[in-house]
């Protein structure tokens, strides 16, 4: 056992783990030498003493250093912590996100997706996270198995695979490596009856659900997406990277969300839990965002979260659709397009009666022509035009893959026929998600500053993002 590659204040970790400050929650993680274990800083077991602790800034730093995940606090369920700041953090960030999500392709692969050599990647990632990329995802492919075998009856092998190792033995011997525990010791003295049975994903309290599900209900498309503010859970259907799709629901708790998952879903958990994440905004730092909003004269809303999405291309059209409308309008527009031209859910997918259909595709929008998409739906010709641009460019698309750095995503988005800076900043707001954009031209906004002089907007960065939406919010 060794202290953290990263530095981090000993004392004031300790203080926040002695009053279990949940805003620390995935910011760090506390090892104790005397057990071999490390736990959130919310754990709820006898705080150890001082002198037994070591603080890591990620779970991979910790497992490097030999040290093993408790079985009560869970570190897989912590929410991630998330940098807005450097272009190297930026770049680090991405290629986080997708070991997350269970990139599979190698890191000479990554490197050059996100535009650098697999050298330089390494480079970046052990000086942002304290290890390398390998032994990043390697840690969470492990968490995820810890996930599944706790809260699934799925077999072993199926974990493994689910879990992004090549074989079982590869898993086996990672596990006895890593835990030196059998997986199945996880299950003693426990019952689980449902193979596809619901996971958890944790956040930082609070969280004003009530604002997210009010935001993302006035906007749902029925047959795709169902929001029950009153049973705070939503459901909507699901895509893939591989062109298929499924459906979720998640219902929100205290402290964290559970996911239940289709059959096609539960196939790809790494993918669909890091997609949620992302979605529902469950790695904010609520603390953080309104310190930064009162900074700049608001009156920030406690727990305030980014609505993300579950499909860019899905809130691509929807931005276009949405020109010059109110947003019941544009969900009009959106529920005629769904229901012309998006494919039934297969059976076993569907998790509800009310949701049944998925969103077209952007190679299914590609080869319509503007006449038709136009009188099919009732939408301007111009608007037609620019929906099928966006579904013709989709493939080749920075945006689309996420690849390079955010502001490069927008120039790219405003050279496309129909998307202006608004809408490019839109997307990039909600898409990326980029929790640092502030929307030019926006008329309610326009409206709330020149009624608020004292505001500053630009002081509330690296969280703008949050102060447009704090003032909607203002304006509703």
């Amino acid at each position: 056992m060794h202290p953290a590659p990263l530095l981090l204040d000993a004392a004031a970790c300790y203080a926040a783990l002695c009053a279990r400050d949940a805003r620390f929650d995935g910011h760090w993680f506390v090892a104790v030498s005397t057990t071999g274990i490390y736990c959130r800083p919310v754990c709820r077991v006898r705080t150890p003493r001082a002198e037994n602790c070591h603080f890591y800034a990620h779970a991979a730093s910790a497992e490097a250093a030999g040290y093993r995940p408790c079985r009560r606090c869970r570190p897989e369920l912590a929410p991630r912590a998330f940098s807005v700041v450097a272009a190297t953090e930026q770049l680090a960030q991405a290629a986080r996100e997708r070991l997350d999500a269970g990139y599979a392709k190698g890191l000479p692969a990554l490197a050059a997706e996100l535009g650098i050599t697999d050298r330089h990647l390494r480079r970046i990632f052990q000086a942002q996270l304290g290890v390398s990329p390998l032994q990043y995802q390697q840690t969470q492919r492990l968490l995820l198995a810890k996930a599944l075998l706790t809260d699934s009856s799925l077999s072993v092998a199926s974990v493994a695979e689910r879990a992004g190792f090549g074989s079982t033995r590869a898993f086996h011997s990672a596990w006895a490596r890593h835990y030196r525990l059998e997986p199945l010791d996880l299950r003693k003295a426990r019952e689980v009856v449902n193979a596809q049975a619901e996971l958890r994903l944790a956040f930082r309290p609070p969280y004003d659900v009530s604002a997210l599900l009010q935001f993302l209900a006035r906007r749902s498309i029925p047959e795709v997406e169902l929001v029950d503010e009153q049973a705070r859970r939503m459901v909507r259907a699901w895509p893939l990277d591989n062109g298929q799709w499924g459906s979720l629901a998640v219902r929100f708790e205290s402290d964290h969300v559970r996911v239940e998952l289709s059959p096609r879903l539960w196939r790809h958990p790494a993918a669909v839990v890091a997609g949620v994440r992302t979605w529902l905004d469950l790695d904010a730092d609520p603390q953080a965002v309104m310190d930064r909003l009162r900074v700049a004269g608001l009156d920030a809303t406690p727990g305030l979260r980014l609505p993300g999405c579950a499909d860019r291309f899905e809130l691509g059209i929807r931005a276009i659709l949405g020109q010059q409308v109110t947003v019941a309008a544009a969900r009009t527009l959106a529920q005629r397009l769904v229901t012309h031209f998006g494919a039934p859910l297969p059976e076993e997918e569907r998790l509800t009666p009310n949701v049944t259909r998925r969103f077209p595709l952007p190679g299914e929008l590609a080869l319509l022509s503007a006449e038709t998409l136009a009188a099919t739906i009732r939408l301007p010709l111009q608007r037609a035009r620019a929906l099928i641009a966006l579904a013709q460019a989709w493939p080749d698309l920075a945006y689309a893959k996420r690849q390079g750095v955010p502001l490069h995503a927008e120039r790219e988005l405003q050279g496309l026929s129909g998307i202006g800076p608004w809408t490019a900043a839109y997307l990039l707001m909600r898409g990326w998600p980029w929790p640092d954009r502030f929307l030019p031209g926006d008329v309610v906004l326009k409206q709330q500053l020149a009624a608020h002089p004292k505001v500053n907007t630009d002081a509330a960065a690296p969280y703008r993002s949050y102060a447009v939406l704090q003032l909607w919010r203002n304006a509703a």
